[in-house]
């Protein structure tokens, strides 16, 4: 049946959803890349909660929608961004997402990797800063997950200079058990993390950063890198050690970063394959094969959907992942930790369902569709 959805300007206008979801199967594991996406959590409905408590999360929910994700061979970046970290979900729930989900990435077989930050700390000093650090690292490492190091709010607002990034990072990975991934968020993601590194100057941020990694290329496995700019990841990563790897964080240009030419390649740790993850697990499977060009024909068409989820304010994205997960059956309501279902417009997510129904996202589009219609219907559209 027609949808009417609405536009930016309040005008609503016709649309004929799709009756056949795209054919996606799981298949072997990858061999050209390593891929893990970012997930999110779901919320307890029925939490008698407001937007500054503690979050209450669907435990069932939320590690079922793990599982998805490593059924089709996807690695698990767990308690990233995307997880409302710093955006509803504060440090305690975070850590019980970690033990939960590497208990059951254990139980499965799936890999996962989990981010170790500073969100006990609105701000400190920098032994403060390394305690709070070592505090996460040391439960991500008991877990038994990979660690990442995530942009940490308090060291940016406590760090002085360049000097500081290094003396804290050199501290950590001296004393990490394992190689970790080191994560550079950018302000679009997070604007508290403006000057990250010592300096808002991008390549003399980047040149700190590339000496972190030099320092200790046996304790870096790879770097994420979310600034959102194609060029400079692809300048960055030709800088790495040997052996280090790039994983894009960029979620404007995935496509062309992950396929790389003919001095390298990216491999991913992306928010946007949470709701794309069966359809980028199938593109990955074909890029194994040496298919570049149908690699970008599956992937290539995904980047409209992906710009719009991660349009600015960017940091809201995850409002738009959660509705998708919504519309695709993954979770019986539409409702986040901290209220944040609120943090994005009706013709936004009327944008996001037309976007994603045409590729072929949605396991049932009937569902889908009954789904978006009551939250026409709940905005008050009534065609």
């Amino acid at each position: 049946m027609t949808l009417y959805l609405p536009d930016a300007n309040g005008t609503l206008r016709a649309y004929e959803p799709r009756t056949e979801p795209l054919a996606v199967t799981a298949g072997a594991p990858f061999t050209s890349r390593t891929v893990f996406s970012a997930a999110h959590v779901v919320a307890d409905p029925y939490a008698d909660t407001t937007p500054d408590s503690p979050a209450a999360v669907d435990w069932d929910a939320t590690l079922a929608f793990r599982r998805h994700l490593w059924s089709h061979g996807l690695g698990v970046a767990e308690a990233m961004d995307t997880a409302q970290r710093g955006m509803g979900l504060d440090w305690a729930g975070a850590a019980e997402l970690i033990r939960r989900s590497a208990a059951e990435a254990k139980a499965v077989g799936g890999r996962i990797a989990c981010g170790v930050g500073t969100d006990q700390l609105t701000a400190g000093s920098l032994a403060e800063v390394r305690a709070a650090y070592e505090e996460q690292l040391a439960v991500v490492e008991e877990s038994g997950a990979q660690a990442i190091l995530m942009a940490s709010r308090a060291l940016a607002a406590t760090a002085q200079g360049p000097e500081d990034y290094l003396e804290v990072y050199g501290h950590l990975l001296r004393q990490a058990a394992e190689p970790v991934i080191l994560h550079w968020l950018g302000p679009m993601f997070d604007p508290a993390l403006e000057g990250y590194w010592g300096s808002s100057d991008l390549d003399a941020a980047t040149d700190t950063f590339l000496e972190v990694i030099a320092a200790h290329p046996d304790k870096v496995d790879g770097i994420k890198v979310s600034l959102l700019d194609a060029q400079r990841e692809i300048d960055l990563r030709r800088r790495l050690p040997h052996g280090v790897r790039c994983y894009t964080g960029d979620d404007f240009n995935y496509p062309e970063l992950i396929a790389g030419d003919d001095q390298g390649f990216s491999h991913a740790l992306l928010g946007i394959f949470d709701p794309l993850g069966p359809l980028a697990a199938q593109a990955v499977r074909v890029l194994d094969t040496g298919n570049t060009d149908g690699f970008r024909a599956l992937l290539d068409p995904t980047v409209e959907l992906s710009r719009h989820l991660f349009r600015a304010p960017t940091r809201f994205y995850k409002t738009g992942v959660v509705f998708l997960a919504w519309l695709a059956g993954h979770q019986s309501h539409f409702t986040m930790v901290g209220g944040l279902q609120s943090a994005r417009s009706l013709p936004h997510f009327a944008r996001a369902y037309e976007l994603a129904d045409g590729l072929g996202l949605f396991p049932d589009p009937k569902l889908a569709e009954e789904r978006m219609r009551t939250l026409l219907h709940l905005y008050g559209v009534t065609p």
